[in-house]
């Protein structure tokens, strides 16, 4: 007889300014967590399946998937009427996300795992008593100058060429033309490129865009993980964001893909299906 395998249903979350489409993963028997996958900027919620289904039917989780507003399934309009901004993604669609989930199973823990951008928007968010675990994935605020040398031209090409040239021509910065395969409402793609060329990352948007921190709310189990290979956010941006959580004891580890027999694993592929060999590190 084969093994039962998790079933998936879409789900719509109806926060406070936005609605978000979702793909809930449920285990075949009372999930021990729920989980919440928080993505990274332009990555859709579909990237993050293999993973979530492996949770569901390797840890017995729920898991929730989702898509910010105005981008992937989410998506109500053309993404060049968009007023969203990365703020928007990164505090209050992730808490409606997590109260969804939070309510939909009520008695369970909450895990929330975050993936750049997805990881190191907690401070500014509310309810966190039930989250009993985070784990930060490349996550954490880097600023241009941190990149290798290999990757600035790259970097700095994005930031300062053909990234706001694009933006400012289509109204939105179009995905197939700058590698990120998906396109970006141009508040976001703003807002994003003021953070990662500040000094001070996003401190000049709190009290405008962004709510005061709340430093010491989160009590829960934090790991923050860095990808060795991670031209994007190198470790030592993913460690910028420990002293983000000073109530509580912050795990760090970096995954070598060599250690795991893989090849390059760099920002974004953490969570393909072809590197699964690096997940049962990344939430040990």
């Amino acid at each position: 007889m084969s093994e039962p395998v998790p079933v998936s249903e879409a789900v719509h979350i109806e926060g406070a300014s936005a609605h978000l489409t979702g793909q809930l993963f449920l285990p075949t028997t009372p999930p021990l967590a729920a989980v919440l996958i928080n993505g990274a900027t332009g990555i859709p919620q579909s990237y993050y399946r293999h993973f979530a289904h492996w949770l569901a039917h390797r840890k017995s989780v729920a898991v929730l998937t989702y898509d910010y507003r105005d981008f992937g399934a989410s998506a109500e309009g053309h993404v060049k009427h968009s007023k969203a901004l990365m703020s928007d993604w990164g505090v209050h669609d992730q808490q409606a996300a997590r109260d969804w989930l939070g309510a939909r199973f009520e008695d369970a823990p909450i895990w929330v795992i975050g993936h750049s951008l997805g990881g190191f928007m907690l401070p500014m968010q509310k309810r966190q008593a039930r989250i009993a675990r985070v784990i930060a994935v490349a996550s954490g605020p880097v600023h241009v100058r941190d990149h290798p040398m290999s990757y600035q031209p790259l970097a700095r090409m994005f930031w300062y060429g053909h990234g706001p040239l694009l933006t400012r021509l289509f109204g939105y910065l179009p995905g197939k033309n700058t590698g990120l395969g998906a396109d970006l409402p141009g508040p976001v793609f703003w807002q994003w490129r003021r953070w990662c060329t500040s000094e001070d990352f996003y401190a000049s948007d709190i009290g405008v865009h962004l709510p005061e921190p709340a430093w010491e709310a989160t009590h829960a189990d934090v790991k923050c993980v860095a990808i060795a290979d991670d031209p994007m956010i190198p470790p030592k941006a993913v460690w910028r964001l420990m002293p983000f959580y000073p109530d509580t004891y912050v795990r760090q580890l970096t995954i070598r893909p060599e250690e795991f027999g893989l090849g390059k694993i760099g920002h974004l592929s953490a969570f393909a299906r072809r590197n699964a060999a690096i997940w049962e590190q990344l939430i040990a």
